[in-house]
């Protein structure tokens, strides 16, 4: 194992308990399990987090979508509609720093877990939701997934080519991206707790946290007076040229860099023609200014496309890289999985788990004092259990058994 990694204890001896599922409140609260939070995760007992993928009598196949959102954490299962059950997540909120949960709209309230009830259990509490839409939204009891809050938020207008239809982007910023913005949130209100002791009841909308995504688009919006565009690989609104998409050897569908001459830097476009072969373009009054160059977009895309044609992306990169201009390869899951620099750093790393194959993961991104936080295992359903009630509210195995025996807890 890489000596690259380590445990973060930023949140050593903060409880989480976590009443998330699918994506975007496990990813909120696996930030926090990576930064050393003690993040119990409450489950139902029959199937758990429906993110599990877990089938009747059949083994799961497909856990991967779980293993990737739910890493560092432990699992409970709680039946939240045996009132004894209830009555143990009532006694777990009270130890707990930070509540979270993101259930269909109004489901927390009606097992009896709203803010005003949690509040009188712990005054003190971080009490925080995730939902598609914001309260006053003519929208907030409809339900949301990630593709939903997406094109409500604007990123599927502002994505394709520009005589295309909207299309989807290809990552789950709409889940992964609340669940960052609500992980901040979350820290300064902990933070500002060591100061006040006060608690909080903090909320967003996955369609409130993708217009934050959308400050770019905004600004366009600010500069046009009119509906920010789709460009394909362009930025719109942008004028300049080169920039985008250059198609590399031997052709297959991630075959292309992404070279952009900056408009700030002059000098990168007579670099890029000296790169390539063409100094005799240098000066030429047809290609001198970015927009110039924009006019005749199609000439000058194809004099590098002519160059890039020849080589590998990797090879592209590199070499008009060193020379000072930006350039980026495109790369996929399968070529990104194994560069193993991202091993070696800590941002890759592989999960052992007790049942399922090794699997190779994104890790948290950020390093501190040069090293990684450690990737420990998702946790089977109902895991923890017994070490949860133990740890957090000092129950003995006779009492232990006895929630099980009720069917308060899994067994």
């Amino acid at each position: 194992m890489s000596d690259n990694m380590t445990d973060f204890s930023f949140l050593q001896g903060v409880k989480v308990i976590d009443f998330t599922q699918f994506e975007a409140g496990p990813s909120c609260t696996e930030s926090l399990a990576w930064l050393g939070a003690d993040v119990v995760k409450v489950e139902n007992p029959n199937r758990g987090d429906p993110g599990r993928r877990l089938r009747p009598d059949q083994p799961d196949d497909d856990p991967y979508y779980f293993h990737i959102l739910n890493a560092n954490k432990k699992s409970i299962t709680v039946n939240l509609k045996s009132p004894k059950g209830l009555d143990l997540a009532k006694d777990m909120i009270a130890k707990a720093d930070v509540m979270i949960e993101n259930f269909a709209p109004g489901a927390i309230e009606r097992l009896g877990l709203s803010y005003d009830e949690v509040k009188k259990i712990n005054p003190g509490i971080i009490y925080a939701q995730i939902k598609g839409f914001g309260e006053g939204s003519p929208f907030e009891k409809n339900l949301a997934f990630d593709m939903i809050a997406q094109a409500c938020g604007g990123t599927f207008s502002v994505t394709g080519d520009a005589d295309g239809p909207p299309t989807r982007p290809g990552i789950s910023l709409g889940d992964t991206g609340t669940g960052m913005v609500m992980a901040i949130t979350i820290l300064g209100a902990l933070y500002k707790r060591r100061e006040t002791g006060e608690g909080h009841r903090l909320q967003v909308a996955m369609q409130d946290a993708i217009l934050h995504y959308m400050r770019i688009p905004f600004s366009t919006q600010g500069l046009t007076g009119k509906a920010a565009e789709r460009g394909g690989s362009k930025v719109p609104g942008i004028i300049n040229a080169p920039m985008g998409l250059y198609p590399c050897a031997p052709g297959g569908p991630n075959d292309y860099v992404y070279i952009m001459t900056s408009r700030a830097n002059p000098e990168h476009w007579d670099r890029l023609l000296t790169l390539i072969g063409r100094e005799d373009l240098i000066g030429d009054e047809r290609y001198l200014t970015p927009a110039d160059r924009t006019e005749r977009e199609p000439e000058v895309d194809e004099v590098i496309a002519a160059w890039t044609r020849g080589r590998s992306k990797y090879d592209a990169m590199k070499v008009v890289g060193e020379a000072g201009i930006p350039a980026g390869a495109v790369l996929d899951t399968d070529e990104l999985n194994n560069d193993v620099t991202f091993e070696e750093r800590g941002v890759m790393q592989t999960m052992v788990h007790p049942v399922h194959r090794p699997f190779k993961m994104p890790a948290w991104p950020v390093r501190v004092d040069g090293k990684a936080t450690r990737l420990k295992s998702s946790p089977m359903l109902g895991e923890h259990t017994d070490q949860v009630v133990s740890d957090w509210l000092g129950l003995n195995d006779a009492a232990i058994t006895a929630l099980k025996t009720d069917g308060a807890v899994g067994g």
